[in-house]
């Protein structure tokens, strides 16, 4: 029998009130709009629910993947043979104290900082421009404009396979540079504590809206992409690699570099994997040709097998 229609019965019968869906294009689910269909996708709506259908899916041998807003993901064109849980339906958060707040790991970043904003609370407004949820933010560290999440992020509640729910703080979260222990560890957020500084709400505000300008003005928003398409190489900026190179407006398909900022890898229309990966490769081909500087994605490809 094929691990989808145990999955089918089994969750009927022990998470009835999960929302499932079958054959789910992963391209409604991914800001690059690129992708084939999820054999399964589960949208668990809270801890509990995101706990129970992992330990089921440990228990049980299916072949799972965790996503939130699919800001940094490439999907197989053919689809994925997987379960992909989705998290943005765990979208609470709230203060916990006079400086700190739980958010769970499916909010965007956009509506948790706009809620410490409000709080006046300041320390997240470098994340109102990232697309992606806080799970995922936390996974990868993400960051801009010189803040990070290690910055604010004190303790983090994870499913650990083989453990179970655990909360891991300071060095145990192994935050680096678009990294973190859940890299490695096989873990997947459920939650996490945040730690700010009181702030004036107005201030707090002008500083987003002048971030999200400068996002604006410097950034292809206008084009369904993963963000920046490769990390940044010690001692340099990919972006200026790429342009250095002459790869601006660059293209393979529907797949094109951005003549507006060299460091996104932008679907311009009709945009498959495929193409993307045939212009990733070309970019990095030329780029350590010409300058010995080697490219690592930033972006994470997910192949059919989801290896």
């Amino acid at each position: 029998m094929p691990w989808y229609e145990s999955f089918d019965s089994v969750v009927a019968r022990r998470l009835p009130t999960l929302r499932i869906l079958r054959d789910e294009p992963m391209a409604g689910h991914t800001t690059f709009r690129i992708g084939g269909p999820a054999r399964r996708m589960a949208f668990p709506a809270s801890p509990e629910e995101m706990t129970a259908l992992l330990d089921l899916a440990a228990a049980e041998g299916w072949p799972w993947m965790a996503a939130g807003n699919g800001s940094d993901l490439l999907a197989d064109d053919d689809g994925l043979d997987l379960l992909v849980i989705v998290t943005t339906a765990m979208d609470r958060v709230e203060r916990t104290g006079e400086t700190t707040i739980r958010a769970w790991a499916g909010i965007s970043l956009a509506r948790l900082a706009v809620f410490a904003m409000e709080q006046g609370l300041k320390g997240l407004a470098f994340a109102h421009g990232i697309p992606g949820s806080l799970g995922g933010a936390v996974f990868m560290n993400a960051g801009a404009y010189g803040g990070e999440m290690c910055q604010v992020v004190t303790a983090v509640t994870a499913w650990l396979p083989g453990r179970g729910v655990v909360t891991l703080r300071g060095e145990e979260l192994a935050f680096g540079y678009r990294r973190s222990c859940f890299g490695t560890n096989g873990g997947v957020v459920l939650y996490a504590d945040i730690r700010l500084a009181p702030g004036d709400r107005e201030a707090v505000r002008r500083e987003m809206e002048e971030l999200i300008r400068r996002r604006r003005e410097k950034q292809p928003l206008e084009y369904p992409s993963a963000g920046s398409t490769f990390k940044r190489p010690e001692g340099h900026y990919a972006a200026a690699l790429i342009e250095q190179c002459g790869l601006k407006g660059a293209s393979v398909g529907g797949a094109m570099v951005s003549p507006k900022h060299a460091g996104f890898v932008i679907n311009t229309g009709g945009a498959t994997c495929a193409d993307v990966l045939a212009l990733m490769d070309r970019v990095r081909e030329t780029v350590y040709r010409e300058t010995g500087v080697t490219l690592e994605p930033e972006v994470r490809i997910l192949r059919r097998s989801g290896k």
